[in-house]
């Protein structure tokens, strides 16, 4: 028994990776098909499109699948993607918004209005939580072995065209008009700055507290929509108790 024990423990930690992974690529992808379909195709004059495939490299991610995520930005073999976003409500009465890159709507809805409903919340109509959100620029660097202090960052990134900094102990995050994304990361690059992130996404105005007894399927929720292969993103306005 012991050793069947052992066998599951090391599948568990097995799969555990794998999903991670399977998430860290699923990232990656959107962010090759954003940078392919908001400039060149061809990286040699995409600089954004060669910062994700540096990315990509580093995770050990498939060419196979680099590949396929540009080969959807530029209609490569006919296949033609959309970028659709589903509004909803969580358990708990939680606003979630659902960000999905798919070439079959029909089959994306559905299953985005089944893991909804599985889980006990609702998929909502067009406008129902998406003044809840609000839509920034984002960019990330990370500091590790970085020799910039706060208040040095903080003048770069405005100097840059930034509106915003937050600083935590792992990184720098921020914050720009989405029009002027593009601008500063550009004059942060040209700083010499490596950018972990820089992409548009959807911030929450307020957040709602997920009821203690709604925690499993709020969660369960939320890991069948990340782990849907036409989900790019699942922005929420929730939170979950602190665990006494």
């Amino acid at each position: 028994m012991s050793g069947h024990s052992k066998w599951h423990n090391i599948q568990g930690r097995k799969n555990a990776q794998d999903a991670k992974r399977g998430k860290i690529f699923q990232k990656i992808s959107r962010d090759l098909y954003q940078a392919a379909k908001a400039g060149d195709p061809d990286p040699e004059n995409n600089p954004q499109l060669r910062l994700v495939m540096e990315k990509a490299r580093a995770a050990n991610m498939p060419k196979d699948n680099v590949q396929r995520a540009i080969d959807k930005a530029s209609g490569v073999g006919g296949a033609k993607f959309e970028e659709i976003t589903y509004e909803g409500y969580g358990p708990g009465g939680t606003a979630i918004m659902v960000s999905a890159l798919t070439d079959n709507k029909n089959r994306t809805a559905a299953a985005i209005r089944s893991a909804f409903t599985h889980h006990g919340g609702t998929l909502g109509t067009s406008g129902s939580v998406s003044y809840m959100f609000d839509r920034k620029g984002y960019i990330v660097i990370l500091r590790d072995g970085l020799d910039t202090d706060e208040d040095t960052m903080l003048m770069e990134a405005l100097d840059a065209g930034a509106d915003d900094l937050k600083t935590n102990d792992d990184e720098y995050e921020i914050f720009t008009d989405p029009k002027s994304l593009a601008e500063v990361r550009d004059a942060l690059q040209k700083k010499g700055y490596d950018l972990d992130t820089a992409e548009v996404r959807l911030f929450p105005e307020n957040t709602t507290e997920v009821p203690e007894a709604k925690i499993s399927q709020y969660t369960g929720l939320i890991d069948e929509l990340e782990d849907n292969d036409d989900v790019q993103d699942v922005y929420e306005a929730a939170t979950l108790p602190e665990e006494e």
